[in-house]
């Protein structure tokens, strides 16, 4: 199985990017990539999974079972969260877009069938996370407690160049006190710099009973697939904003997001408390959120 998905890898048109389960090799989390021309449009079905459709630039009409919501969207995924729309299993959505963008179609196999639901921007609770050099931005627009779903966990990660996200590593692969099993998809954008594409860096690896090994250099259009392990950091090259958009979903009876530190690297929390958040953050508009 293929961990690490290039751009342009797991294109199925119309979708610059297609991950299903099936392609995925495990049961439930899925994303879909859609790049629209202006006055375009795309009709397609959820079947058995729940979806959360967000702008990563430009703006569109979702229309969910007859019900159409106006997406505002945002200009590039870096100035500020979007509105979302979150669509049931076995329902019918159509993506219209005047001036065209591109959109992210977050996804869960579920059973529960809930309405169709419309949150806006200035809803979406933005997070600063942890300080210094580990300083993010997180805006949970589909986390539990936010947008109602029935399994579908997801939220966006924002780093300034030269910090490190998904520090200390963690994991979420078993159902236990204090964690669950989640499968992880890691889409990736990163800000271009004044000569060209920037990079960033990603690094999973396994432990007993869970062998995987990646550390890969990333670029935009770029996805991870973390079936288990321990993942992070997320770096963000010098000179170049890091963003990436997480998408979870598991076997658990509770919609929940625990996870465990690896215990060799979980003292940098403690470190925190003497470091203020890196002053470039937040990028565009935020609620202020909990840090955690």
């Amino acid at each position: 199985m293929t961990h690490l998905l290039r751009s342009g890898d797991a294109a199925t048109p119309p979708f610059d990017l297609a991950i299903t389960p099936e392609s995925a090799g495990w049961a439930h989390s899925g994303l879909r990539i859609l790049g629209l021309d202006a006055g375009q449009s795309e009709t397609f079905g959820t079947d058995e999974s729940e979806m959360m459709v967000l702008s990563l630039n430009g703006s569109a009409e979702v229309t969910v079972d007859g019900r159409t919501y106006a997406l505002q969207g945002r200009d590039n995924v870096f100035a500020g969260a979007s509105d979302v729309v979150y669509a049931p299993r076995d329902a019918e959505v159509s993506i219209a877009t005047t001036d065209g963008g591109r959109f992210a179609l977050c996804s869960a196999r579920c059973s529960n069938r809930l309405e169709p639901a419309y949150l806006p921007k200035t809803d979406v609770p933005v997070e600063m996370r942890g300080a210094g050099q580990s300083s993010r931005q997180v805006n949970n627009f589909g986390v539990p407690g936010v947008l109602a779903a029935d399994r579908l966990i997801a939220c966006e990660v924002l780093t300034p160049g030269g910090n490190w996200s998904s520090w200390p590593p963690h994991k979420h692969d078993e159902e236990r006190e204090g964690e669950t099993a989640l499968e992880e998809i890691y889409y990736f954008e990163v800000a271009d710099g004044p000569s060209g594409p920037g990079i960033g860096f990603q690094r999973v690896y396994g432990h007993e009973g869970a062998d995987i090994d990646i550390t890969a250099e990333i670029h935009t259009g770029d996805a991870v697939l973390i079936p288990h392990g321990w993942h992070g950091p997320s770096i963000a090259a010098p000179g170049y904003d890091l963003y990436y958009l997480n998408v979870m979903a598991g076997p658990g009876d509770e919609r929940a997001w625990l996870i465990c530190d690896d215990p060799t690297h979980a003292w940098v929390r403690e470190s925190w408390a003497d470091q203020a958040v890196d002053p470039r953050l937040p990028f565009g508009s935020m609620l202020v959120g909990e840090d955690a």
